[in-house]
């Protein structure tokens, strides 16, 4: 029976990536900074677990519980639209410290036990935004990029170890709480230079009646990457995924 652990479940991706690899037989590790047994379906392949991504003890305690881990998914994440100028320090720390570091440090903990018995796939879930220049989201953008940029090196290293990597790329979904998690930092509204910008951004996103992603494409295309070997290093969740990763020729 294989383990797949799977950061950032509370909601949106993470939440319906745990539940079709429940419904599909796997032995899944559900974490989330506050645990909430009622939003995943009673089962004794199910285990819940409290995980802070960017608290070393945090990840210590829930990577301890776990043992052995065959897939790693790394979903925890949050975003926080706003001129690259009026953002606020504090948020750029946190942006980089969840997205980033918190991915990183995930992968540092769990790829050791992988490398031990040669087996294992960490499949670390970016966007879109990192294969075209948007604005306002430049900084969010950044802090998936880093996350795109060494998993490609880390999928070379351990590659030899018989670890796969891979990156799960969704698109824009009115499913997550992406806008929700985002709105404490929004910042420019009220600027004379920014706030037409912002405007419309915000209008252009509402406006736009084309593809989108839904959660179950996104938790589809983490399936492919743990059980398809043959599955390419960048895939993307989500029809609008599909379409800007073909744009930009990934």
């Amino acid at each position: 029976m294989s383990t797949i652990l799977i950061t950032g479940c509370s909601s949106g991706f993470g939440l319906e990536t745990a539940k079709l690899f429940l419904e599909r037989g796997w032995d899944v590790i559900a974490t989330m900074r506050t645990p909430n047994a009622d939003l995943l379906p009673a089962s004794e392949r199910l285990r819940i677990l409290a995980l802070d991504v960017t608290d070393p003890a945090s990840i210590a305690d829930a990577v301890g519980q776990a043992g052995e881990i065959d897939v790693l998914v790394n979903n925890a994440g949050f975003g926080a639209p706003s001129p690259v100028e009026l953002t606020d320090p504090a948020t750029t720390r946190s942006l980089f410290e969840t997205n980033t570091i918190g991915t990183l440090s995930m992968v540092q903990a769990v790829l050791p036990q992988m490398r031990r018995r040669r087996a294992g796939v960490i499949i670390n879930v970016t966007s879109t935004v990192t294969v075209k220049a948007l604005p306002v989201i430049g900084l969010y953008r950044a802090s998936k990029a880093a996350v795109d940029a060494f998993t490609e090196s880390l999928a070379l290293e351990v590659e030899p170890f018989g670890v796969r990597v891979r990156i799960v790329l969704p698109g824009r979904s009115p499913e997550t709480r992406f806008g929700q998690n985002a709105r404490p930092h929004f910042r420019g509204m009220d600027d004379p230079d920014y706030g037409p910008m912002l405007q419309q951004f915000i209008q252009a996103v509402q406006d736009d009646k084309g593809p989108v992603t839904h959660a179950p494409d996104v938790a589809a295309a983490v399936w492919r990457a743990a059980t398809d070997a043959s599955a390419p290093l960048r895939i993307p969740g989500g029809a609008d995924a599909e379409f800007w990763m073909a744009e930009a020729s990934l």
